[in-house]
């Protein structure tokens, strides 16, 4: 029903759209590419600092507080066809990673081939994450738990535009999850997250497909539709004696197949704001990857999320934008035939909240989590932060 509902709202929001701005949805890495053009040399960022607060029933939590991220930015111009972007992020003051590092090459106006450590074109938050872009704290739970942001890897592939037709494409072939390290690296409680390479020595088995087209035909109107298919990478194949079919079906244990489909639109009219996302994966040879590392990886996993906002301050510099989102995502949505679900992993959240952007580039945050599981087990979360993006 609730998944129906999502669908009803995307053809709704296409229907009663109104006069506004076509405009092409521009991630963080088209961002720094246009940038590059004037300047040759580009450097920003942005960054987050965090407070949350438990305060479900009569027991009493600590609250934490955190640097949550900070991001540089850097984009070069080598001449008219030729650019490097990358991101070089702190997470929690102690973790360094690289999120973003990629050689664009523009083979026509509208076309770029691309090749290096690239974002996953999948749902909203994974390419558009900066602080400014999205309301609530934290980012939604669904781009956590079943996407999972930030997703990021090694890659060759095309991006471009269509020249009559307001059509955004992105074709990458990519490293996949690393499923298998020596021990299981999937599970149940939080399905791929743990799989996520990074651009870290990533073990390479066999390359993914991930591709995504966006239409922004209709103003104030963005709709996306995702694919991602491939296979799980594997430490067992490194070495591997061809000839020796009892090593190569030890080896194939250790590997799942992944289908992943994701919808998302975001809508836009004068002051008010709407935006929703679905996403579904099929995992295949789920048991044989469980009985072989004593995981709980989930056949299927699926979430989704609706969210509405209103800017009361609609026409002026700043922005004041109170908002309520809900969310309902599962990594136990179906499982291997010799398992039963967890339904502490069947979980929604309900979020009430307001982004204050001071000026364009400065939000202040808050706002109050409801979370429930299926076992009814209740928690509520006070958030607070700040972010910047420049």
């Amino acid at each position: 029903m609730r998944k129906g509902l999502l669908f009803v709202a995307m053809i709704a929001a296409i229907y009663t759209a109104k006069a506004q701005d076509i405009q092409e949805p521009k991630s963080i890495g088209t961002t720094i590419l246009e940038r590059v053009k004037d300047e040759k040399l580009s450097i920003g960022g942005y960054g987050e600092v965090h407070y949350n607060q438990q305060i479900s029933g009569s027991t009493r939590y600590n609250g934490n507080m955190d640097v949550h991220r900070m991001v540089l930015f850097f984009g070069y111009q080598f001449n008219d066809k030729t650019s490097f972007v990358t991101e070089i992020e702190y997470e929690h003051v102690k973790e360094l990673y690289v999120e973003q590092a990629f050689l664009n090459y523009n083979v026509r106006p509208n076309t770029s081939l691309r090749a290096g450590l690239m974002l996953v074109p999948m749902g909203i938050v994974n390419e558009y994450h900066e602080p400014t872009t999205f309301n609530g704290v934290e980012r939604p739970s669904v781009d956590k738990y079943i996407v999972p942001s930030t997703w990021r890897e090694i890659g060759v592939g095309v991006s471009g535009r269509l020249s009559n037709v307001p059509l955004k494409y992105q074709v990458y072939l990519m490293n996949g999850f690393n499923g298998y390290d020596g021990g299981g690296k999937l599970r149940g409680s939080d399905g791929f997250r743990k799989g996520r390479q990074k651009g870290a020595e990533s073990t390479f088995t066999s390359p993914s497909l991930s591709a995504k087209v966006d239409y922004y035909g209709i103003k104030g109107l963005n709709l996306g539709l995702a694919g991602y298919l491939g296979k799980t990478q594997s430490s067992e194949f490194d070495g591997l004696d061809k000839d020796d079919d009892t090593a190569e079906t030890i080896a194939d244990s250790t590997r799942v197949g992944i289908s992943m489909l994701g919808m998302d639109f975001r809508y836009k009219l004068d002051a008010f704001q709407f935006k929703g996302q679905y996403i579904q994966s099929f995992i295949n040879d789920v048991k044989e990857y469980n009985d072989k590392t004593g995981k709980d990886l989930g056949k299927q996993m699926q979430g989704y999320y609706l969210e509405a906002g209103y800017n009361l301050l609609h026409g002026k510099e700043q922005a004041l934008v109170p908002f309520v989102r809900y969310e309902k995502y599962d990594t136990h949505y179906k499982v291997a035939s010799n398992m039963t679900a967890n339904k502490a992993y069947d979980r929604e959240d309900l979020f009430f909240g307001v982004s204050y952007h001071l000026a364009k580039g400065a939000v202040v945050k808050a706002d109050y989590q409801f979370s429930k599981d299926g076992n009814d087990v209740k928690k509520n979360f006070i958030n607070c932060g700040v972010g910047v993006w420049f």
